[in-house]
């Protein structure tokens, strides 16, 4: 795996993510606006991941994309907890356990690994032949 390179990716993922969760959170749609910017980032997410892995593997990498999913995903929870969290969650009541503990996180880190395997198994993997 190319760690500098996962890393940049996966960083420039993260950014882009919670850019778009704040600006459709900033959208007068619903009246829950954490519903809704929810909804808008759990659909930006597979995007944002596709064209990810699309990056990563254009000069050949070979990485399952499970381990690449796994890798985004951790550098997305490390990003989230260093700044999402301290500056965003904390200061409007919420905690660690309620942002890690949502059912929302964790739906779409499974985004983060099933996307990325995807595109791995579709993109990638060339079957052996028998």
């Amino acid at each position: 795996m190319k760690t500098i390179k996962t890393l940049g990716i996966s960083i420039a993922i993260w950014i882009l993510g919670v850019s778009a969760f704040t600006l459709i959170y900033e959208l007068p749609i619903l009246e829950n606006r954490y519903v809704q910017a929810n909804i808008g980032l759990a659909l930006v997410v597979p995007i944002l991941v596709w064209a990810g892995a699309w990056l990563y593997y254009r000069k050949g990498s070979l990485t399952h994309g499970l381990n690449l999913g796994l890798v985004m995903l951790l550098v997305s929870a490390t990003m989230d907890a260093l700044i999402t969290v301290p500056l965003l969650i904390l200061p409007s009541g919420g905690t660690y356990a309620s942002f890690f503990g949502s059912l929302d996180f964790w739906l779409i880190g499974l985004e983060f690994i099933g996307i990325s395997t995807l595109f791995w198994y579709f993109k990638v993997h060339k079957p052996k032949q028998q």
